[in-house]
Order: structure tokens, then sequence, then C-alpha cells
């Protein structure tokens, strides 16, 4: 798993990537630093900083080239194809997310599988195939993924959290109401909607 660049930086990174998509409108088209790290909401020095890290490039007063930037940011996320994930809990939240597959392929991921306890209760617009939960693990071993989205009641997510990590699952993006427990090498990103919205209420008071 790599680690040489700090998580925040990751994000950030992942932003000025989402940024120069706007902004791209043909080749030789060029962007400051000044201007990228405004479309950001960045400070201009945080952004030379952060984009030090995929190397040196970009000529002091032209700005950067936009296409070769965002080629840069793309290879360094690791974004050069089609990255699988698999989605554990097809209910409500994980059938919408299913349905949202050329969302996903439009941004470089493709979800290979989902797996549910009752994978039969599948909605008829969802194209990715549904599997139970048994066949998670061999599923994972033999398609070499590497990420997965968690959308199990919490009841439940911690023990399955622990499955898909014994598998080889390196990155969780977790939507169940549990901080999950995991190795040091596993990544987690916690997605609770409950708090973004409590933290969002306390600046409309």
């Amino acid at each position: 798993m790599k680690e040489s660049i700090p998580r925040k930086t990751v994000y950030r990174l992942s932003l000025y990537k989402r940024c120069l998509e706007r902004l791209i409108n043909g080749e030789g088209a060029t962007v400051s630093s000044d201007v990228l790290a405004k479309v950001a909401g960045v400070k201009p020095t945080q952004l030379r900083k952060d984009l030090g890290t995929c190397g040196q490039f970009g000529k002091r007063g032209l700005g950067y080239d936009v296409v070769t930037l965002h080629r840069r940011l793309s290879d360094t996320l690791g974004r050069a194809s089609l990255q699988p994930v698999i989605l554990v809990g097809a209910g409500n939240l994980g059938s919408a997310l299913l349905r949202y597959e050329e969302g996903f392929a439009r941004e470089g991921f493709e979800i290979a599988a989902a797996f549910d306890a009752q994978p039969r209760k599948r909605s008829r617009d969802v194209k990715a195939p549904i599997f139970p939960l048994a066949r998670m693990g061999r599923f994972v071993s033999e398609h070499g993924v590497k990420m997965a989205i968690l959308c199990v009641p919490g009841t439940v997510a911690q023990e399955i959290c622990n499955n898909l990590v014994a598998s080889g699952i390196q990155a969780i993006l977790n939507f169940a109401p549990i901080i999950l427990q995991v190795p040091g090498k596993v990544m987690v990103n916690n997605v609770n909607l409950a708090i973004e919205l409590e933290n969002l209420s306390y600046f409309i008071r």
C-alpha cells in the first residue's frame, strides 16, 4: 500500500484532478497555480507543495499545462485504468450506488460485483452481478480486488470487515454507522450521513 504521500495530500490531489477536468478544453491550455488554487479552495502555497509530491513540472510565469498535469495526477493516484471495487450490502443504499455504475466508470472505478445476504432481492436495473456473502472472499482473491464499499448494518459491519481484510482488501469506503477496527495497513474512509447533516445544521442556527 502506498504511504509516501500523506493522506490529506492524496485527498487534495483528487480534488485538483477534478478541478482540472472542468478546465480541460484542448491541447495547449494552461492554468496558473493561483487560479487552480482558487478553484480548489486552497492556498497557492499549499497547492504547489501538494503538486511537488508528484514531481517537478510546470513553468514559472507560464503555469501548468492542464492536460499534462491531469495525466500526471491520474498516474500518481493510480487511475490509468479502471480500478475494480466490490460492494457489500445491496439494500437501498447499496442498490443506489450500484445504479451509479456509469458515474463510477467516468471516475475510473468499476464495481466488479456486489455481495448480499439475500442476493436474489436485486433491482432489475442493476447490471453488476450480486452474489451470496459466502462467495466474497474467493471472488476478492481470484480477481485481485483491493477496494470495497461497505453498506451493511452496524451489527454485522465489523465481522464482514474482518472477512474483507482476511481476503486481501486494503481500502474500505464504510457507510456502516460504526468505526471499524482494522490493521494499520488497511485504509478506511467513513461516510456517516447523520454526522455530516449534524455538522451542517450547526451553521444554519
